[in-house]
């Protein structure tokens, strides 16, 4: 399988490509810095220097040539403001979709967020910031753009508080989840099951919430 990763320098896209490549998938990351290119070949994943910002459809298009997937995992992250937050984590989802199916790529897998609901329809959550509700507020306007195409098979997951310690192997993978904790190790392992249904045409759930739990991974992502 080939897979195009895009923020393939985030935390969870490491952990996903390097999963992938160990079992022998092709994998390419798109990142806006050349400088983590090092990083992302230390995964055994090609590094593609593309900035969702300023590209166009075309262009990245071009860099989803023959894939099967593509993933979205990038961000604004931290310490980004309300603006950055809707280019990034809207936008680039947005172009990224649009050139997937320029590119004839059908399988898309957005990583999304838990809380997300509580922003539907213009509702203020009451004690979250500002930026947080604009992060919000981007991956659901993300989620609502690629669930309306009928080009592409979606699914879209919202992992729960992130946490950098070693994976269990067990989670609780459903579309009811909507907080809690989950390693990213066990993120990056049902994002890899996840594809593999889409890829082959078995589509999951649209919408599934993620958070540690007592099923085993492969268990979980099968019965999604």
């Amino acid at each position: 399988m080939r897979i195009v990763i895009a923020g393939g320098h985030g935390k969870i896209a490491l952990l996903l490509g390097a999963l992938a490549a160990a079992r022998g998938d092709e994998v390419v990351g798109l990142v806006r810095n050349p400088a983590h290119a090092p990083d992302l070949e230390a995964a055994g994943v090609r590094a593609v220097v593309r900035d969702l910002e300023s590209a166009g459809p075309a262009e990245v298009a071009a860099d989803l040539a023959g894939a099967d997937a593509v993933v979205f995992a990038a961000g604004a992250g931290p310490g980004s403001g309300a603006p950055r937050k809707d280019s990034v984590d809207r936008a680039a989802a947005v172009l990224l979709a649009d050139a997937a199916e320029a590119a004839g790529v059908r399988s898309y897998l957005l990583i999304s967020s838990v809380g997300v609901d509580r922003v539907r329809d213009g509702a203020l959550p009451e004690g979250v910031e500002e930026v947080f509700v604009a992060y919000l507020r981007a991956k659901l306007a993300a989620e609502e753009d690629l669930l309306s195409r009928d080009g592409l098979r979606v699914s879209v997951l919202r992992p729960a508080g992130l946490l950098d310690e070693p994976g269990t192997g067990r989670v609780r993978l459903d579309p009811a989840v909507d907080s809690g904790r989950v390693p990213r190790a066990d993120v990056a392992a049902v994002c890899l099951g996840l594809l593999d249904r889409l890829v082959a045409g078995d589509a999951p759930a649209a919408v599934l919430g993620l958070e540690g739990g007592d099923v085993p991974v492969a268990e979980a992502v099968a019965a999604a």
